[in-house]
């Protein structure tokens, strides 16, 4: 049975006082401007119609004081026994409460303190909040009920109301970016046979109807690029990748990222588009290109550096790769050296590329603060990529490193079928030895690549972990509007 708190049952009998009246749940209420607009209008605009949740109020005798806010805007309002009538005063002073919806009518003034306003000729109940908002004064600044009561947060943290906007802002700055280079965004399946398109730990579900198994999409280029073959020179998507992996304050299991593909491209080409895109994004949003995360500034104008995967791991280990150039080898040296490396697969069960990568995240990327892009990854890290013509050790890729972490992360692709077919084999041999971030053999894909591609470079971005360097936000949680959460002992 529920327990209500003293505040709640209050609540809960004034909505039953306000059937005798109205219903406190309206079915519409017709709006001619959204707070935002309306807090821009001249004073003087009559007929000024606006809805809202009220988040400050003070009540008086004949004049009570409210300001109503959405995600976007507020504004106050001004309610007068004389403007609205006895009766209806009454009714606002006995009915409304902090959290509940209102709609109302009326002409805008600037009052002596320079608030802008409503004064209110009419209005309307349109929801009561049976669950009082935290004190204003505190708000909700739990973390962890952030997360799991974003609606509260969203209510109550203006912090958190900008951080949303932003996302939103780069997500369609994005789009508009590429749409006007005239790319294509198409839609590819969530649902998959094979785990392809990165090396990831994929989540396995079952298929009933089809009495398969299938895995959430880990990554969508490998359909983007079957899309290619079809005779889409420029696509991407904005997609919901899923990889049951670790998680820490840049990395969730569920996330969305963007990819993006070009017939006719490599991944020199691609540097250049990157570099333009977030530039572009950052200054219509921010209008500057000097980011602040935390005590540091990151500076995103001018051309961004490179580096090599040699170079770092010779600057951050004193390991040099090209020397190191087998798993064994490797291994040995980073047992020598002590060096504590992070991995869920045991390193013995890693392949070479997998090992340097796990190396490097180690000793070099969190000290990177970039805009810098990470070049000449090994190959066998890489297993979709083009090896590079004149040394076929290493991979035509890169990764934009920003703030030690991975925002980018692109190539020239391999077009050729022979070659792919057995990068792949030698990716499920690594997978059977127990690497279990290996990718899968997919002849589909194969099959797709045997009816012939042009030169092609791709390039995904994650968009929770860029919008979190651009608000400047300790964890990625704080940028995904309602992350997974362990569920609570009532919960469950």
């Amino acid at each position: 049975m529920n327990e209500f708190t003293e505040q709640e049952q209050v609540r809960r009998n004034k909505v039953e006082e306000i059937r005798k009246t109205t219903n406190p749940y309206p079915e519409r209420y017709e709006v001619n401007y959204s707070l935002k607009d309306a807090h821009e209008l001249e004073d003087g605009t009559t007929n000024v119609r606006v809805a809202g949740r009220i988040v400050l109020m003070r009540k008086m005798g004949k004049m009570s004081f409210l300001t109503i806010r959405d995600i976007e805007g507020s504004i106050q309002l001004s309610v007068k026994m004389d403007m609205v009538g006895e009766e209806k005063y009454k009714f606002f002073k006995e009915s409304f409460d902090i959290g509940d919806f209102i709609g109302c009518e009326g002409e805008v003034f600037t009052t002596h303190t320079g608030e802008k306003t409503i004064r209110v000729s009419s209005f309307e109940f349109l929801g009561k909040a049976l669950k009082p908002l935290p004190e204003k004064f505190h708000g909700l600044t739990d973390p962890e009920l952030c997360y799991r009561e974003r609606y509260v947060d969203l209510i109550m943290n203006e912090d958190t109301r900008k951080r949303f906007i932003t996302r939103i802002k780069f997500i369609r700055e994005l789009r508009n970016y590429l749409d006007n280079l005239g790319y294509m965004e198409i839609e590819t399946p969530i649902l998959n046979n094979k785990a392809s398109g990165a090396s990831a730990r994929p989540f396995k579900s079952h298929h009933n109807a089809l009495d398969m198994d299938v895995y959430l999409r880990i990554a969508p280029e490998t359909y983007l690029k079957r899309a290619v073959v079809g005779g889409f020179p420029k696509v991407y998507e904005v997609s919901r990748c899923f990889r049951n992996e670790g998680m820490d304050a840049s990395h969730l299991q569920d996330f969305t990222m963007v990819e993006g593909y070009q017939a006719y491209f490599n991944y020199e080409d691609n540097m250049k588009l990157i570099q333009n895109m977030l530039q572009t994004i950052i200054m219509n949003i921010f209008g500057t290109l000097k980011i602040q995360f935390g005590d540091k500034e990151i500076d995103m104008s001018g051309d961004w550096g490179r580096v090599s995967f040699r170079e770092v791991l010779i600057k951050y280990a004193n390991i040099d790769i090209k020397e190191y150039n087998t798993k064994e080898k490797l291994l040995a040296k980073i047992l020598e050296e002590k060096i504590e490396v992070e991995s869920e697969t045991p390193l013995e069960n890693l392949g070479f590329g997998n090992l340097v990568d796990v190396l490097y995240k180690k000793v070099a990327r969190p000290h990177m603060l970039g805009p810098v892009y990470l070049t000449e990854h090994p190959t066998s890290l890489s297993p979709l990529a083009r090896s590079n013509d004149d040394n076929p050790e290493i991979s035509d890729r890169f990764q934009l490193v920003i703030n030690g972490a991975e925002i980018v992360n692109a190539y020239s692709e391999l077009v050729d079928p022979q070659e792919q077919e057995r990068r792949l084999l030698e990716q499920a041999k690594l997978k059977a030895e127990g690497d279990e971030e290996a990718m899968d053999m997919d002849y589909n894909y194969i099959h797709a690549m045997e009816y012939g591609m042009p030169p092609i470079s791709g390039w995904g971005m994650g968009i929770d972990r860029i919008v979190q360097l651009l608000t400047n936000s300790e964890n990625v949680k704080d940028v995904v509007m309602f992350p997974l959460m362990r569920p609570l002992d009532d919960e469950r």
